[in-house]
């Protein structure tokens, strides 16, 4: 019996881009999950109302962006669906990082170690930062993939400006809230660990957060014309989209 070939007469292999934007979501993603303990501090030649003369957010902020850049090129090239599957293996495999992590934290630690009390404080992330980044990461990506569809509907396939700024700043407003509400506030006060950060300093971090992302959504607006542009120009636009 001869096997019988796809109808499309396209090979079932993944592409170079497909894996390229798979793997840059990922690192990007495993990263944010690694440099999430360390705070920033970007001082300014200003003073803004509420954060002051310097932006205040988590180290993982500047990994974190990455991913949404990568999802709304995956999005862009590939359809709703296939970038909704991609966020949410995603989020499964940040258990699998988080696994891996506290795992090798609770191992005993060799006479020639670094000190394993430095390295639990670097890589161990408190369960308040883990149920936040988690939450926020869970519902801001898939938010991201339903806003920039929904924006490609509506403009016809033009504007991939509009829908990559679009899609992008709203939900990083909503990453930005649920992170530092369930990291800094809610977590705090159900579980009774660490301290409930008062209202003023909520809002500076998410604030410092916020302008800080969206900056990045809007410079990063060429390299995602550069991607889309080479991707769709070395594949002749022919490029299978999942339905959504």
């Amino acid at each position: 019996m001869t096997r019988s070939q796809p109808r499309s007469g396209r090979s079932a292999v993944p592409t170079v881009p497909q894996v390229a934007l798979i793997g840059l979501f990922v690192t990007a993603l495993v990263t944010a999950q690694l440099t999430a303990s360390k705070v920033l501090a970007f001082s300014l030649p200003f003073s803004l109302p509420i954060t002051g003369d310097a932006l205040v957010l988590p180290g993982a902020a500047l990994a974190y962006a990455l991913t949404f850049l990568a999802s709304d090129c995956y999005t862009e090239l590939y359809g709703r669906r296939a970038a909704q599957i991609v966020v949410n293996v995603g989020f499964a495999l940040n258990f699998v990082v988080l696994a891996l992590v506290w795992s090798t934290v609770a191992a005993p630690a060799a006479p020639n170690s670094i000190d394993p009390g430095m390295f639990a404080d670097v890589l161990g992330a408190s369960t308040n930062i883990v149920l936040g980044s988690l939450l926020a990461y869970l519902v801001s990506q898939n938010w991201d993939v339903i806003a920039f569809h929904r924006i490609r509907g509506y403009t016809g396939g033009d504007k991939l400006w509009l829908r990559n700024i679009g899609s992008t700043a709203t939900s990083q407003a909503i990453d930005t809230i649920i992170f530092v509400a369930v990291a800094f506030a809610v977590a705090p006060a159900l579980l009774g660990v660490g301290i409930v950060l008062p209202i003023g300093d909520l809002a500076a971090l998410m604030i410092g957060q916020y302008l800080l992302k969206l900056a990045i959504a809007v410079l990063d607006t060429p390299i995602v014309y550069a991607i889309v542009g080479l991707v769709r120009s070395r594949t002749d636009g022919d490029i299978t989209e999942v339905p959504s």
